[in-house]
């Protein structure tokens, strides 16, 4: 039996050793061989403008001295140069890097190996951070080919290779951190978090996996108070880079889709209001008019739970699968209303009239009030409100002119925000929003859904527990 248990144990050491074997490489050096001829390194420059005084001191505001010698105010130029890294996608020179180490260049210079070529953009894209470069040569290149990123896991082992301080061709290792990272640097993020090593210069490169599929496009790091890394960067996913990339090659620019609707988060508060089972989707809080959401006949209030089959997990979701899908094409979508199910089918429009489009707002009123409830001050909307603040014609509701610090909505609203709807119930002045709290309140609810416009004019949503 001693025996038996003995042999268990050796080939249970045996059988961990080979998983620990096939975890972890022992060597990146095959791999690095491979992919290093298809890793360039990007120079860039491009004239920078400053005036400059020829004299040694500075006059106060105003000083009649000043005007006297601004004249002698020197405008100067001089040559600024960056660097990042990029990757060939085909053999005849068609290299990729992110859009913010290319932009405003006038002369871009890749170095491949030992050789050095000019480069033109073909297309850009700065809401993705990318850009396609080609390479003005007639010779021919080894390219590598984008894997499929959706594949790659926390935990996975990833090389990235790229020209950090201008150091050219260097090659890092780690593992992929996290995945679905946003930090506020584009708008359509998605990142992928690595720990293996990227640094300035890194910026444009390819993130490997161990098949040699890139599945990343380096981008950026968080180095608080440092230079270089510590162990925490982001990746642009192959999947979503690679449909923008596809499209910068065939017309110079992106198509992506638009919806024509701005939209936030629903909360907890909002979906108990709501009667949805759990806080999901994207809550539509104004329409563009005259946009496809606005013909399709989607409301403000609406909140979207699928597009165009596509489960809408979060708000975040929604802007990322209308930008990928095609433009023109007819989609179906699942929105909640008036608590319960409903679809609309609509023609996804083109972003580019999305970036300015005229809300669709609400409603009419006058007066001042205590909302004891509320523990605020407001006061009707008037004329002088609707012609200063550019509201539509009828807007109605009631204007906050004080909150109590023992308010609930105390670090929710602002001064001079209108509330225009309760439980989605149009708020025609003060009085009206009084007599709406307190007939919710008799009920024994003690969620609010409050409709607000505020300071910017943007119409929001606000979920608010009572206790």
């Amino acid at each position: 039996m001693n025996i038996l248990k003995k042999i268990f144990f050796v080939l249970l050491i045996l059988n961990f050793s080979s998983i620990q074997a096939k975890a972890v490489p022992s060597s990146f050096a095959d791999l690095a061989e491979k992919l290093m001829p298809s890793v360039v390194n990007i120079s860039t420059t491009q004239t920078v403008r400053t005036t400059t005084n020829q004299f040694p001191f500075q006059f106060p505001p105003g000083s009649p001295f000043g005007e006297m010698f601004k004249d002698f105010d020197r405008p100067t130029e001089r040559k600024a140069s960056s660097l990042g890294s990029g990757f060939i996608i085909k053999e005849d020179g068609i290299v990729i890097t992110n859009n913010h180490v290319i932009a405003n260049a006038e002369d871009i210079l890749i170095r491949v190996g030992d050789k050095e070529y000019s480069a033109e953009v073909i297309g850009a894209d700065p809401y993705m951070d990318l850009a396609v470069l080609k390479m003005k040569t007639k010779e021919k290149f080894k390219p590598v080919s984008f894997g499929d990123s959706s594949k790659a896991r926390v935990g996975d082992w990833v090389v990235a290779i790229g020209n950090p301080f201008g150091l050219g061709g260097t090659v890092t290792s780690g593992i992929i951190s996290a995945r679905n990272r946003q930090i506020g640097l584009t708008r359509y993020e998605d990142f992928i978090q690595t720990d293996a090593s990227i640094n300035q210069g890194n910026s444009g490169g390819p993130l490997f996996n161990l098949k040699g599929d890139v599945i990343g496009v380096n981008t950026a790091i968080i180095a608080p108070g440092q230079s270089g890394s510590i162990g925490i960067g982001f990746a642009i996913p192959a999947n979503a880079a690679s449909n923008v990339i596809n499209q910068l090659i065939e017309f110079g620019e992106t198509k992506r889709g638009w919806l024509g609707v701005r939209i936030q988060e629903v909360t907890k508060e909002i979906a108990e209001v709501e009667k949805l089972k759990k806080p999901e989707g994207a809550l539509v809080a104004s329409v563009g008019q005259n946009s496809p959401a606005d013909k399709a006949g989607i409301k403000a209030g609406d909140i979207i739970l699928e597009f165009d089959g596509k489960k809408i997990d979060t708000m975040r979701t929604l802007p990322k699968v209308v930008a990928n899908t095609e433009v023109g094409k007819s989609v179906q979508l699942k929105i909640w209303r008036d608590k319960k199910s409903i679809t609309k089918r609509l023609v996804l429009g083109r972003l580019e009239s999305s970036e300015e489009f005229k809300e669709k707002k609400t409603k009419t009123v006058k007066k001042e009030k205590e909302i004891e409830s509320l523990k605020i001050t407001v006061r009707d909307v008037t004329k002088d409100d609707i012609t200063s603040r550019r509201l539509r014609k009828n807007t109605s509701g009631a204007v906050i002119l004080d909150i109590s610090s023992r308010s609930p909505l105390v670090n929710l609203l602002s001064i001079n925000d209108i509330i225009i709807e309760v439980q989605k119930k149009p708020v025609k002045n003060s009085i009206d929003l009084d007599k709406i709290v307190e007939s919710i309140f008799k009920k024994g609810e003690k969620t609010l859904l409050l409709t607000v416009i505020n300071s910017q004019n943007q119409r929001r949503y606000l979920g608010v527990k009572i206790n």
